[in-house]
């Protein structure tokens, strides 16, 4: 860590105990306009997710090249210029493990922060740790060693405590310094435009693709082989419960929990004696939801028929068990040559994605959400193992 690097974070952690509210629109405006200016800002958010579907925001942090920020989303109502911040992709914005943040700002503010660095994806690809934590990081990387006795706080209590106050801002004061020194580091190995791959990846990720939930219940790999109108019925079950949590804003397992909808299948109630003899079915979901969920039964067969749905990934046939480890052998060769941890180069369902993509098409290929960089890495390789595979199939059937 140079001398420059080591004076900001000094001058930020003196800075996080007395960080500086942003309480009111005129406020918002002229520290955005500011930041606009700026290479970089650190970002995070602390919000309260227990007895609702989104998350709801109780703070936003920020912290610049002079100190540490608390923007106060009870006392706010217009974030334009946050999101004009946002959108600015001359600012690069530093967070760490960003991804329900990420979801937050998305489903509160309309809106992501772009350019990206996720300070814990930059670790795993230096390899530093993979899943690290923020105070494990601080801890490895600049000797520092943070409280984080205020993780389960209500955030939505005001006024906030000193202590609460100061947790928060140490959440961002360290992060531009943790910057610094990882984008020194992926330059060195050539890693910054990865980097820069898989943080795109989270945004787009961060999107909400499936809004009426239609796709959830191909999350169910337990049912592929179930009749098409069960099947459909649970699309349509799980579709209803999406939209219901949504509209209620309350948690999916407050409507129907996934083990409740799996027996609902299984049992296939018709009537509201029968549905209320399931022990996964609260007694106001049945007074409620009961004559709704009867009925996406009831219409079960009509829906196959008339909207057949996908079908859910078939388990693969145990004769991959001894391939698959091939396969992972062939990636931790590859991540060990490039130095890169094997969790990040490909992940299981990505690896799965690629076997069925043969076995199903005839062609061996990559799903969509291997990054350009992981393809180039490890595509090659896994052809060449999976044409050997290939070939032992056909003489072990010969």
């Amino acid at each position: 860590m140079n001398t420059s690097t080591a004076y900001q974070w000094q001058q930020l952690e003196a800075a996080a105990t007395s960080p500086i509210w942003i309480t009111s629109e005129d406020q918002l405006r002229a520290h955005c306009e500011r930041w606009r200016i700026l290479p970089l800002i650190a970002l995070d958010t602390e919000f309260q997710r227990v007895e609702t579907f989104y998350p709801v925001p109780g703070l936003i942090q920020v912290a610049d090249d002079r100190a540490c920020y608390l923007i106060d989303p009870l006392s706010i109502t217009d974030f334009t210029p946050l999101k004009v911040l946002f959108e600015d992709t001359s600012v690069t914005k530093v967070m760490h493990a960003s991804t329900e943040d990420l979801e937050l700002f998305v489903n509160s503010y309309q809106c992501l922060p772009a350019p990206l660095h996720d300070t814990q994806l930059a670790a795993s690809m230096l390899d530093w740790g993979t899943s690290m934590g923020l105070q494990r990081m601080l801890e490895q990387v600049l000797q520092v060693s943070v409280d984080k006795g205020e993780t389960t706080s209500n955030w939505l209590q005001r006024p906030l405590t000193a202590s609460q106050e100061h947790y928060a801002a140490l959440d961002v004061a360290y992060l531009p310094a943790l910057y610094t020194i990882q984008t020194q580091a992926l330059n060195e190995k050539g890693m910054q435009d990865w980097l820069a791959q898989e943080c795109l990846a989270l945004l787009h990720g961060a999107l909400d693709t499936d809004p009426e939930g239609l796709e959830y219940y191909r999350r169910f790999s337990q049912v592929w082989n179930y009749p098409e109108h069960k099947v459909a019925a649970l699309r349509d079950l799980t579709a209803w419960r999406e939209q219901t949590a949504r509209s209620r804003d309350v948690p999916r397992n407050r409507v129907l929990c996934n083990q409740a909808l799996i027996r609902i299948i299984e049992t296939w109630p018709r009537s509201l004696s029968e549905l209320s003899r399931l022990e996964d079915i609260k007694k106001r979901v049945l007074r409620e939801d009961g004559d709704i969920i009867l009925n996406l039964l009831k219409n079960g067969l009509r829906s196959a028929q008339e909207e057949p749905p996908a079908s859910i990934d078939r388990p693969l046939h145990y004769f991959w068990n001894k391939p698959l480890k091939k396969l992972k052998s062939v990636v931790r060769q590859v991540g060990s040559q490039h130095q890169v941890p094997a969790e990040l180069l490909l992940k299981r369902k990505e690896l799965e994605a690629l076997v069925r993509s043969g076995l199903e098409q005839g062609d061996y290929r990559l799903p969509e959400s291997v990054s350009p960089w992981r393809k180039a890495l490890i595509e090659a390789p896994l052809l060449a193992e999976l044409a050997e595979i290939e070939k032992q199939r056909i003489q072990e059937a010969q």
